[in-house]
């Protein structure tokens, strides 16, 4: 385990692009959970339904498309959430949604899409929150591996599962590990996944203002909290790690300041640091980005909860 420390930052190479998202007249937006890249440099975002919850907004598509200026493509997946949280675009570039909150019959799920907008599978069962291999209670991300088999974290909430489990590529259930707590292989609000290029699984353990590090069995390898407290993690084709941190404040995590760190997912070091302009580490509100990713040529698209926007970062 590399020691923590926050005492002096890395620079900030980047500048900011805001406003980046230009929607249709008309169609406001709500909160951006996350976002994801596709090969084509195009990206994908988990929207709210123009506000933060999309119960109510039957007619809103929250599933948005744009290219790498912010130019609108398309949205769909209108009626279909209650709360969207992660996205994430596989290798055949199909997308991964999770659905984290309940109502009206729907949520507590992760539903893979063509690019097209048309449902391709379904796990969990809508609805319905629970703990066994059929149940979520607050899925949170996913990840797929190379051959195929699917990664799910699972609990949004403290007290919820507080785990991770594994699918093969038709959803079968091959197994879970984790449960609640503090110790290796424990997580409390498992909030992103990603994985490197050894096939590593990151996983953002963010109530525990840490990244562990898996195998894809489930063996505990390492953990790091050089990253601050971790909402969003991405693992570029060359290991650059991306984590966003919208949550460390004078309560949460003290001392620490907020904003997207970028290091090295080899060796856990880190290079940058892009502050939050609006951290205030005596106010719980969270800020910045929660959910990033970033293209080939390493700009980064910071999806923002509170602010509803989302923010470019180039070098």
């Amino acid at each position: 385990m590399i020691a923590a420390t926050c005492a002096a930052q890395p620079p900030n190479p980047y500048r900011t692009i805001t406003g980046l998202v230009k929607p249709p007249a008309g169609r406001v937006l709500g909160s951006m959970s996350m976002a994801d890249v596709a090969k084509d440099g195009s990206v994908w975002i988990a929207e709210r339904c123009g506000e933060n919850n999309c119960l109510g907004h039957d007619t809103i598509a929250p599933i948005i498309h744009i290219d790498a200026n912010g130019q609108w493509i398309a949205a769909f997946g209108a009626g279909k959430f209650a709360w969207p949280h992660g996205i994430y675009v596989d290798p055949d570039g199909n997308l991964w949604v999770t659905d984290a909150r309940a109502g009206q019959g729907r949520g507590h799920q992760v539903i893979k899409f063509a690019s097209d907008g048309g449902q391709l599978m379904r796990l969990g069962v809508a609805g319905e929150a629970g703990d066994d291999d059929a149940h979520f209670n607050g899925p949170t991300d996913v990840a797929v591996g190379f051959n195929g088999d699917v990664f799910v974290s699972d609990g949004h909430e403290a007290k919820s599962n507080n785990r991770v489990l594994k699918f093969d590529r038709n959803g079968k259930f091959i197994k879970s590990w984790g449960g609640t707590g503090s110790a290796p292989g424990q997580f409390l609000v498992p909030h992103a996944l990603a994985l490197d290029s050894r096939g590593r699984l990151f996983v953002a353990d963010r109530d525990n203002n840490r990244i562990q590090i898996f195998d894809q069995d489930g063996k505990f390898l390492e953990e790091w909290k050089q990253f601050g407290r971790p909402s969003g993690l991405h693992i570029s084709a060359d290991d650059t790690l991306y984590v966003s941190d919208n949550q460390s404040n004078e309560e949460r995590h003290p001392g620490w300041a907020r904003g997207i760190r970028v290091g090295n997912a080899k060796d856990g070091s880190v290079t940058a640091f892009i502050p939050d302009p609006e951290f205030d580490p005596k106010q719980s509100q969270e800020t910045g980005a929660h959910g990033l990713a970033a293209d080939a040529r390493g700009a980064i698209y910071g999806a923002e909860v509170y602010s509803q926007s989302v923010k470019k970062y180039v070098r």
